[in-house]
């Protein structure tokens, strides 16, 4: 077989076809596994619904979504799943590492049911502990609290515990849930039982 000739045309189509193979190979996978992919995270949502509205069986009647300012000014979306047992909102704010993404779960009179961690890129050992940091049984615990008044770590004259080393995620944490209530604060409420209409 005759070697091709090392000239700067030969180059460029061999670069030329190489990136259109990887084009096509890429693009096949993609096609192939963005199905799975959007399943699991829908999945991932409605189990973690569950897990904030603190019940086996939810059915979400209708999504939410709202644009406001969050705790700290910036403009946030936020999108509230209403189900029978009242309101999950999902929240997000910059942790230490990244982006950190809440859902938090409130019943009809605002109390905190549950959260759950949708998305973090915190400290392994560290800031990664705020999926079981803030969770119920413990004086740390955010569960059965209402946030009327904002909540805050004990450094800020707060009463929560914050995370052991890891002021700024617990901060970031507590931030996104005091924005989720006031998300879910904005929705039209019932004229008798001031309850969050949820259908």
């Amino acid at each position: 077989m005759r070697k091709i000739e090392s000239t700067l045309l030969n180059m460029v189509m061999v670069l030329t076809g190489v990136a259109i193979v990887m084009g096509i190979v890429l693009a096949g996978v993609n096609h192939i596994t963005s199905g799975p992919i959007a399943f699991q995270q829908q999945k991932a949502l409605a189990d973690g619904i569950k897990a904030v509205m603190n019940a086996d069986d939810v059915s979400v009647s209708h999504i939410d979504t709202i644009q406001q300012n969050d705790i700290s000014g910036k403009p946030q979306l936020f999108v509230v799943y209403h189900n029978e047992h009242g309101v999950a909102v999902e929240s997000s704010t910059n942790g230490f590492g990244g982006k950190l993404r809440v859902l938090v779960g409130f019943n009809h009179q605002g109390t905190i049911l549950g959260y759950t961690i949708l998305e973090h890129a915190e400290t392994p050992g560290l800031g990664a502990k705020v999926t079981d940091w803030f969770q119920s049984g413990n004086k740390r615990s955010i569960i059965g609290l209402s946030p009327d008044e904002p909540l805050a770590v004990s450094k800020d004259g707060g009463t929560i515990d914050a995370i052991t080393a890891s002021t700024i995620t617990s901060r970031a944490f507590l931030s996104a849930v005091n924005s989720a209530y006031r998300a879910y604060k904005t929705l039209p409420t019932d004229a008798e039982t001031a309850a969050t209409q949820h259908k």
